[in-house]
């Protein structure tokens, strides 16, 4: 047998070092080996055990060889003793309460939440539509969108603060009178870029549209516009078609099979779309690497080792459920959340190399078939096991029997599993979701990525050496094909004599996509986050079905990516634009100059000073960098706290922030606002806007005539034959979207951590 050569590059030596490696401190030793990295995690999650020896065995076991692949978070900070990071990936915040005080406790909520490393989700139809009336009086309310620009500012400036980018998605029922601007919110290619978009669509809406009927935009059961549901719903195709936003959640399914459906509402999904969430829901992941579970691969012989797979599963049920004591929680309300209902989430990763191990296509009648007896298997004996660690440390705090065996999907159990829940309880509410699996698939071997076809069998990475100008370049190369070649004794092979089993998502149809995706939905209990890439040639009329086949296939949601030239502007080479990002993640100077304006009003008896601080670039000009509010007066101090903050924010991460004095003097206070200076002022916080456009005309930034300067156009590119876009971070044409996330193939930025 020929002996492999070992490639100068690893790329997941690569990723572990820079992602899930423990550098060590004063009082833990760091990890020198992946098998460190492993040790440490297992013996971290089997600390709170009975037999905690015993248990960091059977971790130890299922995470060696990569069998069993615990989420970002966990694996980078279990027993680390950072005390300020979470190990759970997913949140949704709170309902949004309808008011200026409301939706910046939610702002506050997101911003300590991403701070730890969690990604976020939130439903914006509980705030009013724009143009709408404030009761008391007479004003106009600003909408949720202008307050989705305030969050996008906000994540925008936490990500530039830590190691894992901050995400965020931002749900809208289909029936909010914005519905329509928020579906076209971000084809500027500027706006809202720190969110992934969905519109929540209901079950009265699908059959509005199949019917042709009217539909009623209202909010607080008030009436805003009636139009017609097909033109709504071509509106949201011809939106995803060209710019691959929004998706879709389909709210009433969701809840209809919520195995918490008598607890529980849910409005919004994290930011991948893999859990739906009530509020202040948390979700652990973790995902079974298939690609270690097949006998014999590429022969006769091929088959699931469903045995091992069983036992794995066993195992990884017990520590996710102990990663719920362990992990750290940014808000006391999302501890509360987790610990009351124990949701996990275990999914698959390396579903496509599987495929190929056993000799079948993609998207065949073999393959889902296959992957349906896979996910049936990892469903029941995840139910199982967790009804034996009810048995051991008693179920789930809001577990009622008789309800929770009600539950649409929990009638599809087996009988033997239902009657033993029904005996013992279970310990987790939810059990199964599958999720992004972006950098520990590549951790693992470049296995292929969740439930994801292969993108590229092999494709070329750049790793940056010791300066910015000295790159390697390296051929990296699927797992699957990777062992192929080994099986073969090849070092390498005329990809053109593949077999016709080695399938690309190039070659995958939509309706294959959606196949394989409905063949696990039936034994998922949460949901699955999954990109339908299309061909750049795909005509639109076959595409605006795509979202009622995905209806009809029983999903709970669906998002596509087909790229086009409305996109490209986004994701582009550009030179200019990349010092200007340079310029947004400013360091602060030791000295700033700045202004101090006063405030005095006739609603409290003290002034506010503002004092605006600003940095002056190289080329002379000045730029607002922070902003503070000073005065004696307590009556609104949290919220005044909180919109200095943010201001300060938006001024640090957007090089011309004057969009802000529109949204702030937007603002209206339902108790009336004041005179001041011959003009009616609405409110405070619109006070402050007008005390910020002063500041911005002042230094230069906008005329008195409120003409903004103009920003630089982008050039634009078209894609490539191989549906590649340019990656912001190392500008190769090597971003693509899988699962609902982009994702470098060349320097592996991934937009979802």
């Amino acid at each position: 047998m020929m002996t492999e050569k070992l490639p100068e590059y690893n790329i997941s030596k690569d990723i572990w070092q820079r992602k899930y490696k423990f550098k060590g401190n004063n009082t833990l030793e760091e990890d020198f080996t992946v098998e460190d990295t492993w040790r440490r995690v297992a013996k971290a999650i089997a600390e709170k055990e009975k037999e905690p020896k015993t248990r960091e065995k059977e971790f130890y076991s299922i995470l060696e060889d990569f069998k069993f692949l615990p989420a970002g978070r966990i694996t980078a900070n279990a027993g680390t003793g950072l005390d300020c990071v979470t190990m759970f990936n997913c949140y949704v915040l709170n309902d949004i309460d309808d008011s200026i005080e409301g939706i910046f406790e939610t702002v506050k909520n997101a911003a300590l939440t991403q701070k730890q490393g969690g990604g976020v989700g939130f439903d914006f139809s509980s705030i009013r539509p724009k143009s709408s009336s404030i009761q008391g009086c007479g004003a106009k309310a600003s909408g949720p969108i202008s307050f989705m620009q305030v969050l996008d500012a906000t994540c925008r400036t936490i990500m530039s603060a830590g190691q894992r980018r901050g995400a965020q998605m931002g749900v809208m029922r289909c029936d909010h009178p914005d519905i329509q601007e928020f579906i076209k919110v971000k084809q500027d290619g500027e706006s809202l870029k720190m969110f992934n978009l969905s519109v929540g669509i209901t079950d009265e809406f699908i059959e509005a549209v199949k019917n042709n009927d009217n539909w009623e935009l209202k909010f607080n059961g008030e009436v805003y516009k009636t139009i017609h549901a097909s033109e709504l719903w071509d509106s949201i195709m011809k939106s995803t078609y060209n710019y691959a936003e929004p998706g879709f959640i389909l709210i009433d399914r969701i809840n209809k099979l919520n195995n918490l459906h008598y607890c529980e509402k849910i409005k919004a999904t994290n930011p991948c779309g893999e859990q739906p969430l009530p509020p202040f829901g948390a979700c652990l992941l973790g995902s079974l690497n298939l690609t270690r579970f097949v006998k014999y691969p590429f022969t006769a012989r091929a088959a699931i080792d469903f045995e091992k797979l069983e036992k794995t599963v066993g195992i990884a049920v017990r520590f996710l459920d102990n990663v719920i004591e362990l992990s750290n929680y940014p808000l006391e309300a999302q501890a509360e959340e987790a610990v009351a209902k124990r949701r996990i989430g275990l999914g698959i990763t390396g579903l496509a190399d599987l495929f190929i191990f056993m000799k079948t296509k993609y998207g065949s009648r073999e393959s889902i078939e296959l992957a349906e007896d896979i996910m049936e298997k990892i469903t029941n004996t995840a139910y199982r096991t967790s009804v034996e660690l009810a048995k051991e440390k008693g179920p789930f705090p809001l577990f009622e029997p008789e309800k929770f065996l009600q539950g649409e999907f929990i009638r599809k159990l087996p009988e033997d599993i239902r009657d033993s829940i029904r005996k013992h309880g279970i310990r987790n509410s939810h059990l199964t979701s599958i999720a992004p699996t972006g950098t520990i698939s590549i951790l693992a071997g470049n296995v292929s990525s969740g439930l994801e076809p292969v993108f590229a069998m092999h494709y070329k990475r750049k790793v940056r050496n010791t300066t910015e100008d000295d790159i390697s370049e390296f051929e990296v190369t699927d797992y699957a094909y990777h062992e192929y070649l080994k099986f073969r004794r090849l070092e390498v092979l005329d990809d053109s004599k593949l077999p016709d089993y080695f399938v690309t998502a190039d070659s995958v149809t939509p309706e294959e996509h959606l196949a394989i995706q409905g063949a696990l939905q039936k034994f998922v209990d949460s949901s699955i986050s999954k990109t339908i890439n299309i061909p750049e040639d795909y005509p639109f009329e076959k595409f605006k079905n795509i979202y009622m086949m995905a209806y009809e296939k029983g999903l709970k949601g669906c998002t596509t990516f087909r790229p086009s030239e409305y996109i490209t502007g986004v994701l582009v080479k550009n030179k200019t634009k990349k010092k200007e990002e340079k310029v947004e993640v400013l360091a602060r100077p030791n000295q700033l100059h700045g202004t101090t304006y006063k405030i005095k009003t006739p609603i409290a008896p003290d002034a506010l000073y503002i004092t605006i601080n600003d940095v002056i670039e190289d080329d002379g000009t000045k730029r607002p960098y922070e902003l503070f509010i000073n005065t004696k007066n307590l009556q609104h101090f949290s919220w005044v706290v909180a919109m200095t903050r943010l201001i300060s924010a938006v001024f640090r991460t957007q090089k011309n922030p004057s969009f802000l004095v529109d949204e702030l003097k937007s603002i209206y206070d339902p108790n009336g606002g004041y005179f001041s200076k011959g003009k009616y002022i609405p409110s405070l916080a619109a006070d402050i806007g007008r005390t910020i456009e002063e500041h911005l005309s002042s230094i230069g930034l906008i005329s008195n005539s409120r003409n903004v300067i103009v920003k630089e156009a982008h050039n634009s590119e078209s894609i490539n034959k191989k549906n590649r876009m340019f990656c912001p971070v190392c500008n190769e044409r090597s971003l693509i979207n899988q699962e609902n996330c982009l994702k470098c193939l060349s320097c592996g930025y991934s937009k979802c951590g």
